[in-house]
């Protein structure tokens, strides 16, 4: 059936899938080639992987060990959401000056209505090819296209058309009115959830054309909204249609050095133009920025990429400062650089309405000088030299300690149990085998050296099975009179990377009441008995 380029189906879409695309962002800003076998983590397991991974066994939900195993030079990345929408994001812009109208499915995936194009380029093909070099302009391979009627069948036919095999193309067009029977042989996972598509495989419908098959009242009745949804995709009647977004202002700014800045000084004094308009354009909409990303290329081709957080908002002498601190690092303002700068590009990744930033009724004079005080020490002595204390993961009390410098955000540390025993682990709590609250008072930074006693005045100790030689009667801190124990709790074991010999710990904590009705958390260790802090 010909599509009619004059009028056109309004239900047509064009949609475009970039194959791997978590796994092609990362590689990108890592530096790393696509080709090679690379994995993306997340919670201890493959969130993605590259063609050459899969070739070797690796797939989507596999344990990192059993991963490495099928391919022993298998590269890992982090999983990074906000790295996806980022890298997209140029490509999303080259193609809404190619099509209007574009819709992001998601990072890697564009919709668009194929009336437009078609007309435009002469037909759907046409249409499909020009994307294709767009996207291939920027250095995407392997993208592919599919059209039919309405994003779901025209995103299943993306994904059919094969790319590299020789006679074979990489759009994939499906006739007007053959959506349903060219996605009736996929399984019915496509369109329902897991508990769903359990059920519907127990009642033997494990294809889209044996579900679309089902009557659509009874469908409905007993799925609901959500299962009269999943049917109208499965018998092609999808009724979503393309809601084209608007393309966000662009606030970003760039600077391209000629001859290239090898001075520090003299790139933080030639970006201060620049900074001043890219604090500017936010304010013209009424915005403030609180997160920025730093990009810097050099001569040799080499590029650095740093997000930095602010606690209030960005001036523009806040982001020269954010500049000059990325590119010393531990050097000072006028040192030299081991690389030309080329290029710098500054990109807001935080922006909030100046309403939410508004200051007090009676105003904001102490948290400004605060600020203000803070801000010039960091902007003479580093980025690091003011640090704000914040509670970060750890099982031990002391490890929960952590200095983050002014601005930042405190690093989110996931917690894992493998291999670690906790009888006194919160089940809320992300680190197994970590104090549950409530929390002690006073945590001593030095661990100070103490004497448990029991009724005979020999130390008390614990036996590999955990289990202590003798009720605790006397308490003596850091070679102190000794004093009577009121109550005692424990113990608690703490085992950490029990597989590895030279990193291995195994501690016992312990509770105690003196005779002064103060509460000590204890610890037992191979050096003996230590007070690790104190409840108040």
């Amino acid at each position: 059936m010909a599509v009619d380029l004059v009028h056109g189906d309004p239900t047509r879409t064009i949609v475009l899938w970039c194959p791997d695309w978590p796994v092609f962002a990362a590689c990108r800003e890592a530096g790393l080639d696509p080709d090679s076998p690379v994995a993306l983590t997340e919670g201890g397991q493959i969130f993605a992987c590259s063609a050459a991974a899969r070739r070797d066994g690796v797939v989507r939900g596999l344990k990192l060990r059993e991963a490495q195993y099928r391919s022993p030079g298998l590269t890992l990345l982090d999983y990074d959401a906000s790295l996806d929408v980022r890298i997209f994001e140029p490509v999303v812009r080259r193609v809404e000056e190619t099509v209007p109208g574009v819709q992001l499915i998601r990072p890697g995936t564009l919709a668009m209505r194929a009336r437009g194009p078609a007309r435009y380029y002469g037909g759907e093909d046409a249409a499909a090819r020009a994307l294709l070099d767009t996207v291939a302009a920027l250095d995407v391979v392997g993208a592919r296209v599919g059209v039919a009627d309405g994003p779901f069948a025209a995103e299943q036919a993306a994904r059919a058309a094969a790319w590299g095999t020789a006679g074979e193309s990489p759009v994939g067009i499906v006739a007007p009115g053959a959506s349903a029977a060219f996605i009736a042989p996929l399984p019915v996972r496509l369109v329902v959830d897991a508990r769903i598509g359990t059920l519907l495989n127990r009642l033997g419908v494990r294809t889209l054309g044996e579900f679309a098959a089902l009557p659509e009242a009874d469908v409905r009745r007993r799925f609901g909204a959500a299962g009269a949804f999943a049917h109208d995709r499965a018998s092609g009647r999808e009724q979503a249609r393309v809601l084209a977004r608007t393309p966000p202002p662009e606030f970003e700014v760039a600077q391209e050095f000629e001859p290239p800045l090898d001075r520090i000084d003299q790139l933080a004094f030639a970006f201060r133009v620049r900074a001043d308009e890219f604090i500017e354009r936010m304010r013209a909409k009424r915005l403030v920025c609180t997160g920025i990303r730093v990009e810097i290329d050099d001569e040799a081709g080499g590029h650095s990429s740093r997000s930095w957080l602010h606690p209030r908002w960005f001036t523009p002498a806040d982001v020269v400062d954010r500049v000059r601190w990325q590119l010393q690092g531990a050097g000072t303002a006028d040192s030299a650089l081991t690389r030309p700068i080329v290029r710098l590009r500054v990109v807001p990744e935080r922006i909030d309405s100046t309403g939410n930033h508004e200051e007090g009724l009676w105003g904001g004079g102490p948290d400004e000088r605060v600020h203000h005080g803070l801000t010039r020490v960091q902007s003479m002595l580093g980025h690091d030299a003011v640090v704000t204390a914040a509670i970060g993961g750890g099982r031990m009390l002391a490890d929960r300690q952590v200095l983050v410098p002014w601005g930042d955000r405190a690093p989110e540390r996931a917690g894992s149990g493998s291999g670690t025993v906790g009888t006194a682990s919160d089940s809320r709590a992300p680190w197994p085998g970590s104090l549950p609250a409530l929390a002690p008072a006073s945590v001593f930074r030095e661990r100070l050296p103490i004497g448990l006693l029991d009724g005979g005045g020999a130390v008390v100790t614990i036996d590999a099975r955990g289990v202590i030689s003798a009720r605790p009667e006397r308490f003596a801190l850091a070679g102190g009179e000794p004093a009577p124990v009121r109550a005692w709790a424990g113990p608690w074991p703490v085992v950490e990377r029990w597989w590895d010999a030279e990193h291995a710990r195994r501690v016992h904590r312990f509770q105690i009441v003196d005779d002064d009705g103060c509460a000590w958390l204890l610890v037992r260790d191979d050096e003996g008995w230590w007070a690790e802090a104190r409840y108040d």
